[in-house]
């Protein structure tokens, strides 16, 4: 099949803008500019589901396209994090265990990454979509509403947990490099399929 060029460049596009506007969503912060913050982090992760939609259904997925889109998923969340730290600081100080474990766990992921193929992995599995659509949505009713949703919170935390765990066993199973893996469950249905000896 060949490459849709003008999706390709288009979802690509995408990618890059939300790369570029990262380090702008952190000078808001420091400009105390919150309503443009919220709304600005909003189109970003409105931005990450429609690449995302593009790329599978116009089948313009790439290396170089999936390690670009997960260091925008990266520093999205990054961003987003700072605004909690800046902007809710009384949400993360109740709840800085909960934010401390996932971030050792995420730390964890990326240094076996590193260990195991010496770059970040772009696995980009249905959990890792579930667990960024969860945090977007929690993060952004967090800065719209008055009170923090706890309970979209504590099924972010789990699927974020999830998915982190999952990646690790993942890096462990693929002694290669991959990227736009589905997840744990079709690997394993693919290294069985593989193992079977032949008729």
């Amino acid at each position: 099949m060949v490459m849709d060029r003008r999706a390709y460049h288009i979802v690509n596009g995408i990618t890059i803008y939300r790369l570029a506007v990262a380090p702008v969503l952190v000078l808001l912060i420091i400009k105390g500019q919150l309503f443009l913050f919220t709304w600005l982090l909003g189109f970003s992760f409105f931005t990450d589901v429609v690449d995302g939609f593009l790329a599978r259904r116009y089948k313009v997925t790439s290396v170089l396209g999936s390690r670009l889109d997960s260091i925008a998923d990266d520093l999205t969340i990054v961003a987003a994090i700072i605004g909690v730290i800046v902007f809710k600081p009384g949400f993360l100080q109740k709840e800085m265990i909960v934010v401390v474990g996932l971030l050792v766990i995420f730390f964890l992921q990326m240094l076996y990454a590193f260990i195991r193929y010496g770059k970040t992995t772009s696995f980009h599995t249905y959990g890792a979509k579930a667990a960024t659509l969860m945090q977007g949505t929690f993060l952004l009713l967090l800065f719209f509403l008055p009170e923090p949703s706890y309970f979209l919170f504590y099924v972010a935390v789990f699927i974020t947990g999830a998915e982190l765990i999952e990646e690790i066993i993942l890096t462990a199973l693929l002694p290669v490099w991959e990227a736009n893996v589905k997840g744990l469950y079709w690997v394993l249905k693919r290294n069985k399929k593989r193992d079977q000896p032949l008729p």
